[in-house]
């Protein structure tokens, strides 16, 4: 079981997150889209500042300020379960999409 982190207020995080098995998946136009509405959906729910997105193949890192009170692994697990039943959907696949855990550091 995973120590939970201790994390500061009004810090910038760099996070990032990594397709299963390195499929390029952000080479697909529909992929991006799809993730740049759930980023928008999510900062809107959440709130929170994003800067420095970054999209290359398989790999989606940026870097991410929470609001006071709010918690980032929350955060980064709602974007991590949504996005993925969304593509599904969309393309017809079932099954992960994320091949690692939420790598986060300051």
């Amino acid at each position: 079981m995973h120590k939970p982190r201790k994390l500061d207020q009004n810090v910038w995080y760099k996070v990032g997150s990594e397709i299963n098995i390195g499929e390029p998946l952000f080479k697909l136009p529909m992929a991006k889209a799809l993730l740049h509405s759930v980023l928008l959906e999510t900062k809107a729910r959440y709130g929170f500042e994003m800067r420095g997105l970054r999209l290359e193949g398989a790999l989606l890192s940026f870097y991410i300020k929470p609001d006071d009170g709010l918690e980032l692994p929350e955060i980064m697990q709602w974007i991590k379960q949504t996005f993925p039943v969304r593509l599904n959907v969309l393309t017809g696949r079932t099954g992960h999409v994320w091949g690692d855990r939420l790598n986060a550091s300051r």
